[in-house]
């Protein structure tokens, strides 16, 4: 499985990537907040990578890490088109979000699913590491 960055050239030319195009022609967006202690405190410098697998390529959406508050805001990714009737229920499209933190011992993994024109807030709750004196 190839790891490639959504605006390589080489998709382009990849049907199942194009297919996806079709599939989720409207944009949903995500926020990442990274704290500690019941979100009292931000945690910044999480490294975090959405992809998704599409055909034999792990397209990545988006590659980053969480400012000083501990937030990413407005991560725009490809979702399937709005629903303009109340009565339709709309479809989601699931990318793999992993948040990377090595001083804080963080290798953490999620599904999160986007639909068109909606915000998702993805959390990620970040256990202090604490060292006890032995002796």
């Amino acid at each position: 499985m190839n790891e490639i960055f959504y605006t390589d050239e080489r998709l382009k030319s990849d049907a199942a990537y194009q297919e996806f195009l079709r599939e989720n022609p409207g944009v949903g967006y995500l926020k990442v907040r990274a704290s500690a202690a019941n979100e009292a405190v931000p945690i910044s410098g999480i490294q975090i990578k959405v992809s998704k697998l599409i055909g034999t390529n792990n397209v990545v959406f988006f590659r980053g890490e969480t400012d000083y508050s501990g937030m990413i805001n407005d991560i725009v990714l490809p979702a399937p088109k709005e629903v303009v009737s109340d009565e339709v229920i709309p479809k989601f499209t699931s990318y793999d979000l992993t948040a990377k933190g090595s001083i804080q011992n963080i290798d953490d993994r999620y599904t999160i699913s986007v639909c068109c024109g909606i915000t998702v807030i993805q959390y990620i709750n970040v256990t202090p590491l604490i060292y006890a004196e032995i002796g």
